[in-house]
């Protein structure tokens, strides 16, 4: 039995960091969009001077051949891999290597796009993306005009092993775009060809993964937790050869391509990589210029920089970690080459939305051992951290090691504390009371016990009444009626009813508003990704779409949501679901 430590060990999210989300009874579907005119941080996007641009009555780019990216400063800060060609290799003394993608084999179909992204981000106009040439920009047949691609070398941890070199096997970086608010974004194609680090890989993906990295960098954007983005995905008719579950049945799949991007896409590993060479200076170099990048408020002239950089990681990672299980979201493969530096979430691979709450769900068929089950994320940050310490520690003094070590013995006191904090956020309890921990633990002890629905046990308190609570009329809420059946459900509920009556100024209408905001009503389950792809490969992309519709709005009622059951009780057939790191 886990006590109520490890249990909220295993569970949290900032509620102050979600992203706000505006909460309606209930929506038609082509009523569940932001604001176009609201930038992705929610905040409205500025006025600017629009005469470098030919723009469209809405300020937008409508021409293809205007938008430009940047390799240079890259290219111009780094040494770049001295040796030509993609040919597989050791690589030495550089961050990037220059390889070209290697376009895909037509006919090309656009499968999916953002609007959010293509026009709040890239700031064109959406109609660009139906031309044929944004079909060969998005998947590697013709280049962007400044783009000089890149192939990132990185090295990384894997399943808790050093495993020397790795870098983008399959990914070309094609520049950086400063958009107009000032931002700057790194352009990136997934499944573009071979690069000097694709190993015995063939440098493709296939779309059963395209289309969930796709969803799921986008869901888990309009959820509030800090993601890389997906512009749109690309796919075609090139065979692609795929043992999915490593099992001998090799089938031929499809080749596709996922325009994605970052603020960066530097991670533990591009750091370990350089240490474990004995590239000191280069080391140096990289942090240096992550630093002024992309932590601003850490003075570059600080003795102790690296030190507070850091510290920023070890306070984010424990945050993202905790938004991640805010939303039962379960990375799969928790690799050190696939934190981010940034505290984002990067490389979608074989992760999982837990549906019922498992401390041990492991959304990964590839993890025998369970090392990146959902409930062992938060130790395996840590370990990741210890990892980045490693990695940073020729640049630092032995002083400093000493109080990074101190540092990093405060990340479980930060995790704790945004587990508690969103946690509570979740159940709607305002102040703080001595018994919230175990009112929490109480719960989801419970929801262990009888297999309770995550999702949707959250989301159902988040829409019962209080009248409903004291008569335990639980009508039409499969979830809560699950639990109904424990015998200590009763004597919970009868604490949370005391526990929330007690703020006499909090009215019903404001504890349902507040909770459905950290509460979602949809998240991407297994089954309606697998749904998606089945029709996605018989060139179908109805359903992809209408999910992506669905996940930009997932904690406001929809009617084709719930018409598509997306609330409701998941299929017999969705227990059978397997996902792997083949793809």
């Amino acid at each position: 039995m886990w006590s109520v430590y490890r249990l909220l060990v295993f569970a949290l999210a900032a509620a102050s960091r979600l992203a706000p989300a505006h909460v309606l009874e209930f929506c038609h579907s082509s009523d569940c969009h932001r604001d176009d005119d609201t930038a992705s941080n929610g905040q409205p996007a500025p006025n600017t001077v629009r005469s470098r641009w030919n723009m469209s009555v809405s300020g937008l780019v409508r021409d293809l051949d205007q938008f430009r990216v940047s390799c240079k400063k890259l290219i111009e800060e780094f040494p770049v891999d001295e040796v030509d060609g993609n040919f597989v290799r050791t690589v030495k003394n550089c961050i990037f290597s220059k390889s070209t993608p290697t376009p895909l084999k037509g006919p090309l179909r656009l499968a999916a796009v953002s609007k959010e992204v293509i026009e709040g981000i890239f700031d064109l106009d959406v109609a660009v993306t139906q031309s044929e040439d944004f079909l060969h920009y998005a998947s590697g047949g013709k280049l962007l005009i400044g783009s000089v691609p890149l192939a990132h070398r990185y090295g990384g941890h894997q399943f808790g092993y050093w495993a020397g070199q790795l870098g983008d096997g399959r990914a070309h970086l094609l520049g950086r775009y400063s958009n107009r608010k000032g931002e700057t974004w790194e352009l990136q194609l997934k499944g573009s060809g071979k690069t000097q680090y694709s190993r015995s890989g063939d440098g493709r993906a296939v779309i059963r993964s395209s289309v969930r990295e796709f969803l799921c960098s986008e869901a888990m954007h309009f959820l509030g937790v800090p993601t890389s983005r997906a512009a749109s995905l690309i796919v075609s008719e090139e065979p692609v050869v795929r043992d999915q579950f490593y099992n001998g049945n090799v089938k031929m799949e499809r080749g596709a391509v996922v325009l994605r991007l970052a603020k960066s896409w530097f991670r533990i590993g591009s750091l370990e990589i350089l240490a474990q060479s004995g590239e000191t200076d280069l080391l140096r170099k990289l942090v240096n210029f992550v630093i002024d990048e992309h932590f601003p408020s850490i003075a570059s002239g600080d003795s102790n920089k690296y030190l507070v950089f850091y510290s920023t990681v070890v306070n984010e990672t424990a945050r993202l970690i905790a938004q991640w299980m805010s939303v039962g979201f379960a990375h799969g493969v928790c690799n050190t080459d696939n934190f981010s530096l940034l505290s984002i979430t990067i490389d979608y691979g074989p992760f999982g939305f837990m549906e019922s709450y498992n401390p041990n769900f492991v959304p990964n068929t590839s993890d025998d051992e369970g090392r990146y089950g959902i409930g062992a994320q938060a130790d395996v940050g840590l370990f990741n951290l210890e990892k980045l310490l490693a990695a940073l520690s020729p640049v630092l003094t032995q002083k400093q090691q000493e109080e990074a070590k101190m540092i990093l013995k405060g990340y479980g006191s930060i995790y704790q504390m945004r587990i508690h904090q969103i946690f509570k956020a979740k159940l709607g309890l305002l102040g703080e009371e001595e018994d919230d921990s175990f009112l929490i633990g109480f719960l989801l002890k419970m929801m262990e016990d009888k297999g309770s629905d995550f999702t949707m046990t959250f989301r159902q308190l988040s829409e019962i009444s209080d009248l409903q609570l004291h008569n335990r009329n639980f009508t039409q809420m499969w979830a809560l009626g699950d639990l109904l059946e424990h015998e200590h459900f009763s004597d919970w509920l009868n604490m949370y009813v005391f526990r929330i009556s007690r703020k006499q100024s909090d009215t019903d209408s404001d504890r349902q508003s507040r909770m459905k905001k950290v509460n979602p009503r949809y998240v991407l389950r297994n089954w309606m990704a697998e749904s998606a792809i089945v029709k996605a490969e018989v060139n179908d992309f109805s359903e992809v779409e209408l999910l992506h519709r669905i996940l930009s709005s997932p904690f406001v009622t929809q009617e084709t949501a719930e018409e598509a059951g997306h609330a409701a009780r998941p299929p017999p057939w969705a227990e059978r679901l397997k996902v792997s790191c083949s793809s």
